[in-house]
């Protein structure tokens, strides 16, 4: 009788082992197919988060100074609103730094709003600080406010050359956008 016994423990050993690798493959199985079904969730969901190509199209804009010449200023459009740049004279870079910054409401030099080694290129966003309207002063003929630079119609404030807010509501200076040089072409954005 106990090799009766015996032979039926092997037996039981043996299908307990085959029991094992078969619930291992189950759970295996299991596992791979939760995996896709949330990898078949999880993508789609994070995959339209990412901007479309209209939107990476508009992310930079690229402008060509080398025409722009001292005493102009050119108009251009980043994420559909307008940007200007202005290429400065010697005398407005000139009164633009004899202004004490401290004493502006926002408080920058013309250094501050520049790129080093093109301090006669201010690139500034078209857009007043008050509530968005448009400033004056980028076209020919334009009313340039009290400090010859740009001028709000909408509700009277008045920018410099440097484009620093110097009276009127318009709480900061007009934006100076994140842009960089790549020889005559400015890209901005």
């Amino acid at each position: 009788m106990a090799s009766t016994g015996a032979s039926t423990t092997a037996s039981e050993v043996s299908a307990n082992e085959e029991g094992v690798r078969r619930r291992d493959w189950i759970h295996v199985a299991a596992l791979g197919t939760a995996g896709v079904g949330a990898a078949a969730v999880i993508l789609p969901a994070v995959s339209q988060m990412a901007p479309t190509a209209d939107v990476l199209a508009a992310s930079t804009t690229d402008v060509d100074v080398s025409k722009v010449e001292a005493g102009q200023t050119i108009k251009a459009v980043f994420r559909e609103q307008p940007l200007f740049i202005k290429r400065l004279t010697p005398e407005e870079m000139a009164e633009a730094d004899a202004i004490d910054a401290s004493s502006l409401r926002d408080p920058e030099t013309l250094a501050d709003r520049t790129k080093e080694g093109s301090e006669d290129l201010l690139v500034t966003m078209g857009v007043c600080t008050h509530l968005g309207c448009v400033p004056l002063g980028a076209a020919e003929g334009e009313n340039k406010g009290d400090f010859g630079g740009y001028y709000c119609p909408c509700h009277g404030s008045h920018y410099d050359t440097a484009g620093r807010i110097r009276k009127g509501p318009a709480p900061t200076n007009l934006q100076v956008p994140e842009y960089a040089f790549n020889g005559d072409v400015i890209r901005v954005g």
